[in-house]
């Protein structure tokens, strides 16, 4: 017991000697820092270089002036983009009066637009705002269908939608439910809310819609009511009465598939754009070249007959495009229905005459035919991915992948590009109807056409006419 004791009063001496030995240290080096803090350096070393700039401190300064880079690039035609939508936006369509733009876009929600200045910086997508000045209707697609394209009904509340789903393409009709009048003055009236009018499921079985377009049928007995055509991928395009939901009719491009089909705006011809797959056959090099593909890749059109009663009375086949030697992407009709504008892979672009006796067998003639501005690093001629004609038939717009272009129909040529119109493939272009305002001069009341662009960038952007310069 004696010998522990000492044992144990050395133990505790040493391990507070190191202690304090620690702690001495400690407090001295806090001291010294906290000085060199307080007392900096009052005559740095003249001839002592700057201590250089990290790897990161490079990357942000450089990543800040690409920003200000990018902001000096906006383009002068760009006049507004509309922001909001949660995903890719598929489609658009303006509204007869050009007031109103609809989107569908893969987030599952269908929105529409009120266009009162194409300028206005109020666009921006607020949710709690929506019923009011900038969006006064917001449409969310039934559960499981994604929405694919989209287009006007009779008036500027009626939507038409085509949604895909595992079982299928479907096509719905939105439309204002009527609202009660109430009997208490007090009591705000209720806004109006859409409501499903039809809907059709499985209408081209389990293929995709690639293109929806409308218009009013006001050629020969037509009743002026709007006519809606869905192209399928497969090899079907359905014709539906905008109001009711009828089907009045199918034609078949009897080819491997359907690139996209449009409406004349006046409602009585249909023209599509379809794809064979050249078929290799034992013959001379000649022959395949111009022969075998002369039997694919053609443009069709059917007209619609209407009855007395304005009902469609049948949509035989009356005509088809011959001329390009490679597939056609994209066609548009002209404002006056009589003559159809095509974009194709042989680098070319073709106006046709359609205003021929075809009942007399007299085939569309070629009116003009300009090469397609567009060309890879090695020279190769690419090809436009949609084309869409101004309302005064002056200026065609046309896109091939994010770039934009606009050409003078008369001459062919380039009136202004935009390299990088969005940060994403552009799927589907329009031009208003008619000139919207857009508060450019100092008036305020400047009204131009403008053209909407959706892209999988999640962004609709509404862009001005350029100038068309003189010959």
């Amino acid at each position: 017991m004696d010998q522990v004791l000492p044992i144990a009063l050395i133990s505790v001496l040493l391990g507070t000697a190191i202690a304090l030995f620690f702690f001495k240290n400690y407090f001295l080096k806090r001291k010294s820092e906290i000085g060199s803090i307080a007392k900096p350096e009052i005559h740095p070393d003249p001839l002592r270089k700057p201590p250089k700039p990290t790897h990161q401190s490079k990357k942000f300064h450089s990543h800040a002036s690409s920003d200000k880079d990018h902001s000096k690039k906006h383009h002068p035609l760009d006049l507004n983009t509309l922001k909001g939508h949660g995903d890719s936006v598929t489609g658009l369509c303006f509204s007869y009066d050009g007031r109103s733009l609809a989107t569908a876009c893969a987030d599952g929600v269908v929105r529409v637009f009120k266009l009162d200045d194409a300028s206005s910086k109020s666009f921006k997508y607020e949710p709690e705002a929506f019923l009011f000045q900038i969006m006064f209707l917001r449409i969310n697609v039934p559960a499981g269908g994604h929405p694919v394209a989209v287009a006007f009904s009779d008036d500027a509340s009626s939507v038409v939608l085509a949604s895909h789903a595992l079982s299928g393409s479907s096509l719905y009709m939105w439309g204002e439910e009527k609202v009660k009048d109430s009997n208490d003055s007090k009591q705000q009236p209720k806004l109006p809310l859409p409501e499903i009018k039809w809907e059709h499921h499985k209408i081209h079985e389990k293929k995709v819609v690639l293109t929806l377009v409308g218009t009013a049928s006001t050629y020969g007995n037509g009743d002026g009511s709007t006519i809606v055509a869905s192209c399928s991928e497969g090899t079907d395009i359905k014709i539906w009465h905008g109001k009711t939901g009828k089907n009045l009719g199918t034609v078949d491009t009897n080819q491997l598939k359907n690139t996209m089909a449009a409406i004349s705006p006046n409602g009585r011809f249909i023209a599509a754009a379809a794809f064979t797959a050249d078929v290799k056959v034992n013959i001379s090099d000649y022959w395949q070249k111009h022969f075998v593909r002369t039997l694919s890749d053609i443009p069709l059109v059917w007209e619609i007959v209407y009855s007395k009663d304005g009902s469609v009375k049948e949509v035989p086949k009356v005509m088809q495009l011959k001329g390009h030697r490679s597939a056609v992407t994209w066609l548009c009709f002209t404002p006056d229905s009589e003559q159809i504008i095509t974009a194709s892979k042989d680098g070319s672009i073709r106006i046709w005459n359609i205003n021929v006796r075809y009942h007399l067998d007299e085939d569309p003639k070629t009116l003009k035919v300009f090469p397609i501005p567009l060309h890879d690093s090695n020279g190769g001629t690419l090809h436009y991915d949609r084309l869409s004609l101004s309302p005064d038939g002056r200026i065609l717009a046309a896109t091939h992948g994010s770039m934009l272009q606009w050409l003078c129909v008369e001459t062919g040529k380039v009136l202004d590009t935009a390299d990088r119109a969005h940060d994403g493939d552009i799927t589907w272009i329009a031009w208003a109807p008619r000139p919207i305002p857009t508060g450019r001069n100092k008036k305020g009341d400047g009204q131009t056409s403008i053209l909407a662009t959706a892209s999988v960038d999640k962004k609709v952007k509404l862009w001005a006419a350029p100038p068309l310069r003189s010959a």
